[in-house]
């Protein structure tokens, strides 16, 4: 359920409010937006009679949500959220390069990565540490150590990084990363994502290889019910009967997201498509339909990286993506800035 809340109400009002709710079993969230305050219940909300509250000095309308994501619904929160990652901002208009290759493999390598996509206009720095990897003999990433080259990255550059987690006992390891990335397999992983509910630090979550949108929004409120609002949606691909690209790319999740949900939303279309030279396509084409960043995967050397490198653009053809994404965002809206 969500109360409309009248213009110039007293904080009295709101306390008395509140309290009453409280002793009825619901929990509640303030939103107050730019033109309307919201108060959104959460909760078992059978208990609450709505032609009452209606009838509330304070109240201006309300009425019962069906979706059963709270937190997460734009219902609940009107205005879009951006996501403050160290100065940079996500979201409500502001649009973000997150770059860096697969793997991290060396602290060469990395460093050089990321001062090259750093000077082509990304802001945001991925490596992966962890690998997730479907065969058990494939490359599983430097782990802790990978983790350090990062951060010897990120003192190199001022980029702040994101780099995927892939269980709950690793999350005293992150306490320096700015972002933490869950991975399209992890994404029902609730027991992980209670645990990053309890975090105050920016969350990235990937679809599902095979999930519905209001799924993704589900694990997003497994997040958010913990406390933590910071949520980032990532469309990756989904997994369809086509064999011509490693997966999907579903650009019209990125404007339903928008409808559904105020969380960011960036396209990821290094995974979506597995083919460097349709990245770039696929990158302009999510710009155009309004998503808030993009995540790439740029590598120095793509043709000997130890992890996807068919889907790695290098750092010339990163530049030129760049390039081309920023002559697209002032026509819906965004822009890219610190």
């Amino acid at each position: 359920m969500v109360l409309v809340l009248k213009k110039g109400y007293d904080q009295k009002q709101l306390d008395n409010l509140i309290g009453w709710l409280k002793g009825l079993g619901v929990d509640t969230h303030l939103s107050e937006g730019r033109y309307q305050t919201i108060l959104g219940l959460v909760g078992d909300t059978s208990a609450v009679d709505i032609e009452l509250v209606k009838s509330m000095d304070i109240v201006e309308t309300a009425k019962r949500i069906q979706e059963p994501y709270k937190n997460a619904n734009r219902k609940f929160h009107p205005d879009d959220t951006v996501i403050d990652i160290g100065g940079i901002k996500l979201g409500g208009g502001h649009f973000q390069l997150i770059a860096g290759p697969c793997s991290v493999e060396s602290e060469e390598q990395i460093i050089t990565v990321a001062r090259e996509v750093q000077k082509a206009g990304a802001k945001l720095l991925r490596g992966g540490a962890f690998k997730p990897r479907t065969s058990p003999y494939a490359f599983q990433g430097l782990r802790a150590h990978g983790l350090e080259l990062l951060l010897e990255a990120k003192k190199a550059t001022g980029m702040p990084i994101v780099t995927e987690i892939m269980e709950a006992s690793h999350i005293p390891l992150f306490e320096d990363v700015d972002v933490i990335q869950v991975g399209a397999r992890n994404m029902q992983n609730f027991e992980l994502l209670k645990e990053l509910g309890h975090l105050d630090k920016p969350i990235l979550l990937k679809r599902g290889l095979a999930n519905t949108l209001q799924e993704l929004l589900m694990s997003a409120e497994y997040i958010m019910a913990g406390g933590n609002q910071k949520v980032i949606l990532c469309e990756r691909g989904i997994r369809t009967f086509e064999t011509a690209t490693r997966n999907t790319l579903d650009l019209s999740a990125v404007a339903m997201l928008h409808e559904m949900s105020h969380l960011p939303v960036v396209v990821d279309p290094s995974h979506a498509t597995g083919i460097s030279r349709l990245v770039r396509p696929m990158a302009m084409a999510a710009a155009a339909a309004g998503a808030d960043g993009l995540m790439i995967e740029v590598h120095n050397d793509p043709t000997h990286a130890l992890c996807d490198g068919a889907q790695s653009l290098t750092p010339d053809a990163f530049a030129q993506v760049s390039e081309d994404v920023q002559k697209i965002l002032p026509i819906v809206g965004k822009r890219m800035d610190g």
